[in-house]
């Protein structure tokens, strides 16, 4: 089992995440981080500490079914992220619109 990163995080990018992740797997993408699936230890602190509530198990299929694979592959090639910066100044805004995946921005973010 590995946890997953989701639409929600999509513009919102808190980063709470970031520092608590014993492992150091999340990665930064220009408007969102993903979780290296191998990775992840599957502790599952990361969970409670998204406010967008954007990470789920992966074996929550109906939230994960195709963020994994996304998680995956953009997890091998933006930068990994080891501590929490500022989110967007539209992060609160952004938290809970619908069908987010339209937004994403697949450039890489500016990691550590």
């Amino acid at each position: 089992m590995t946890f997953v990163v989701t639409d929600n995080c999509i513009r919102c990018k808190y980063m709470d995440c970031v520092e608590v992740c014993p492992v150091d797997c999340f990665y930064e993408g220009g408007n969102m981080l993903v979780i290296h699936p191998d990775e992840c230890i599957d502790c599952g602190v990361c969970v409670p500490e998204c406010p967008a509530e954007a990470i789920f198990p992966d074996t929550d299929t109906a939230a994960t079914s195709d963020w994994l694979l996304l998680n995956h592959k953009y997890a091998q090639i933006w930068p990994n992220i080891t501590s929490k910066r500022t989110p967007p100044d539209d992060a609160d805004a952004m938290n809970g619109v619908p069908d987010k995946l339209s937004m994403f921005d697949a450039s890489p973010g500016e990691g550590d």
